[in-house]
């Protein structure tokens, strides 16, 4: 008898991380020097199909820290007002409180171990929560220090494109100028980006066991 594929569960499907895309909007590009602006996070799980969708969406508009130094190029470019009155920004503290809890939460429901940042040349967004914990002495930083999923070498080798929105684009997803650096969009396109690149390649990380009647019913042990 031919045996049943069966879904692999978070937990057992990326070495114990759960994956969580990440955008950041900064006032430059030093995460020691440089204001964390705006932080979106998407948590990420696996539908009754197997498939890796989107599930959670949670973001924070980020006060400067004090002495922060923020480049008018990288305003240019995320169109964001410093002071605006709307923006309701917060602490950075209470910034990464809002997102992690969440994150937390997400890795325990899951049976992971932590999580593991994605993003759009990942290791720009993780030296800015890296360095914000530091600032902060936050010691419930949810992300593996050092390792991330980066969809622009993702990108690169499943489509040919390392350019977010040229990627996008190519894996028939829209893009809107408009919207485009909102660290929730960025967020957002980056995670459909990275489900869409790996659940065409789950075939290689699915398990193939024995029928038994628990994987008969589509349970891993």
């Amino acid at each position: 008898m031919e045996r049943p594929r069966i879904h692999v569960p978070m937990s057992r499907r990326f070495r114990g991380f759960l994956p969580v895309v990440v955008d950041v909007e900064t006032g430059g590009f030093n995460a020691q020097t440089d204001a964390l602006l705006e932080i979106a996070v998407v948590i990420l799980g696996i539908d009754e199909d197997g498939q890796l969708v989107r599930q959670e969406t949670h973001a924070a508009q980020v006060r400067p820290f004090p002495g922060a130094n923020i480049e008018k190029a990288s305003l240019d470019v995320n169109g964001i007002i410093v002071d605006h009155p709307l923006r309701m920004a917060i602490d950075e503290r209470a910034a990464l409180d809002k997102v992690c809890r969440p994150i937390r939460r997400a890795v325990s429901e899951a049976g992971c171990k932590r999580a593991i940042l994605v993003g759009h040349n990942a290791h720009f967004d993780l030296g800015f929560v890296n360095a914000a914990c530091a600032r902060n002495a936050y010691k419930r930083n949810p992300f593996h220090p050092f390792s991330v999923f980066d969809t622009a070498t993702l990108g690169g080798a499943a489509l040919g494109q390392t350019v977010l929105r040229r990627a996008l684009e190519a894996a028939g997803f829209p893009y809107s100028d408009s919207e485009a650096h909102s660290a929730i969009y960025d967020a957002e396109q980056t995670a459909d980006l990275y489900c869409w690149i790996v659940n065409r390649i789950r075939p290689l990380f699915e398990v193939t066991l024995p029928i038994t009647a628990d994987t008969a019913a589509g349970v891993i042990p």
